[in-house]
């Protein structure tokens, strides 16, 4: 897994904001991909009458909601970060990107996301025939992407974030429908949750993945759960990512990933790197003491694990 960037995402100016340009400067130089023009594939997703608004919006630099700001580069960006992503899934490799997309719906935006890349990749790849297990292992629930596959059984969403908080939503009875009952495990971690508490629950529900035997594993990569991230409240450390890459990298021979939040800019490159690096199966590069979890999060994370697992055993062994 390499990284896949072009200076394009810093043309999305959303000036004094957590999620700005500096989040991808942080990197520091790194070599440029040409991108493909993803514009032709938001269609895959989203409705035409929203895809004209965040047009328009961009334009005029016009804010899509309270909290998702545009500039007149803005849709330029936004429709190369899904270019980037497709390409990511046809490769193997990592879209640093921005604008995020996990938040956005068919018709609307949220939390900074404007058209949501991940879902725009796992439609194409379910187009083609695969079946997609989404990993969203960002600190906030992927209510986008959530909804988007709540009813289908081509595509797992596996969602593992702080809850209570934005958007709301993910909690452990939210197993999907339809078709789809069973193919959606919200993984609710508390406030104060520190590596032990992320991990197991990556190794707890790694089993239910497993057994879906996806064709792909897509990431929606976020590392707003480190332990000094400006906007949550999880404890993850630098090294609780890199074993997450080694348990995926361990587990799935088809692996992509695209950029979520994160907005420790110090931090979010070494999360980044590391979580590679545990793909890649290399020597971590940014070692950190783990963390421990505080002892009410523990209590109640086995109680909703527990939970969550007795609502998912009569579609899995686990």
């Amino acid at each position: 897994m390499k990284i896949i960037y072009n200076k394009i995402f810093l043309e999305h100016d959303t000036g004094m904001h957590p999620e700005n340009r500096k989040r991808l400067e942080s990197f520091g130089e790194i070599p440029e991909t040409d991108i493909i023009n993803g514009e032709k594939y938001l269609g895959l997703v989203h409705t035409e009458k929203y895809i004209e608004h965040v047009k328009k919006y961009c334009s005029e630099s016009k804010p899509l909601d309270k909290e998702t700001f545009t500039s007149k580069q803005t849709y330029n960006a936004a429709i190369h970060a899904v270019g980037a992503t497709i390409m990511a899934s046809k490769s193997g490799d990592f879209a640093l990107v921005r604008p995020p997309g996990h938040h956005a719906y068919p018709a609307k935006s949220s939390g900074f996301c404007i058209f949501n890349n991940i879902a725009i990749a796992a439609q194409k790849l379910v187009n083609e025939g695969k079946k997609v297990l989404i990993i969203d292992f960002d600190a906030h629930l992927g209510d986008g992407t959530v909804r988007f596959f709540y009813d289908t059984d081509r595509v797992m969403y596996w969602s593992i974030h702080q809850f209570p908080c934005f958007p709301g939503g993910g909690n452990v009875n939210e197993i999907g429908e339809g078709k789809g009952e069973g193919y959606t495990i919200c993984v609710p971690l508390p406030a104060g949750s520190g590596d032990e508490i992320f991990i197991g629950a990556i190794e707890s529900f790694l089993p239910v993945a497993l057994q879906f035997e996806p064709d792909i594993v897509a990431c929606s990569a976020g590392f707003d759960g480190y332990q000094y991230d400006l906007l949550l409240d999880l404890r993850l450390s630098l090294a609780a990512y890199y074993r997450l890459g080694e348990i995926l990298g361990n587990n799935f021979n088809n692996i992509f990933a695209t950029l979520e939040g994160g907005y420790n800019v110090e931090a979010l490159p070494k999360c980044l790197k590391n979580f590679m690096a545990g793909i890649n199966k290399e020597t971590i590069p940014y070692e950190e003491r783990a963390t421990d979890s505080r002892i009410i999060a523990m209590d109640e994370y086995e109680f909703k694990r527990i939970q969550l697992e007795k609502n998912l055993r009569k579609f899995w062994n686990i």
